[in-house]
């Protein structure tokens, strides 16, 4: 289906507010899909962000602010994030030996295990975008890339 049709707008100001829009709209339908999959394992997309970071660290620690620099969306709350994770028994927080004022963050056992069940199920989803081929998504990951260049 179109943008046109999805919005129910036939008009836009320029070609590149019409691609401004699809970005954002198409951004919504992938962040939809990824929150309701990740629904049943009781995490959101940014937890799930935070817990894919941590568990590419793994077994080195991190900072809240390294966390915050390798996330998707910036905006988040990095620090209520963590702790929703911690409550969960997914992450854990340690103060830092070396500097008593800095607090090393790592995924825990039951945080890796809980990738593992979600990464047993990740190609379901990737499937659902796969209305394009190969070629055309390395075309448009380096279009992406390009306009956010």
């Amino acid at each position: 289906m179109s943008l046109e049709d999805d919005i129910r707008q036939s008009k836009f100001d320029s070609e590149h507010a019409k691609v401004a829009i699809n970005i954002l709209y198409t951004g919504g339908w992938i962040h939809n899909g990824n929150a309701n999959r990740l629904k049943k394992y009781g995490i959101t997309p940014e937890q799930y962000n935070v817990l894919r970071i941590l568990r590419g660290s793994h077994p080195n620690k991190l900072m809240l602010a390294e966390i915050t620099n390798r996330m998707i969306d910036k905006n988040s709350n990095a620090t209520r994030l963590v702790e929703k994770l911690r409550q969960k028994s997914l992450v854990k927080r340690e103060l830092c030996e070396a500097n008593r004022r800095q607090v090393d963050i790592s995924i825990t056992e039951k945080g890796l295990s809980l990738m593992k069940l979600i990464d047993a199920e990740e190609s379901q989803w990737i499937d659902s975008l796969k209305n394009i081929s190969k070629s055309e998504a390395v075309e448009l990951s380096r279009l992406l890339d390009k306009l956010r260049g």
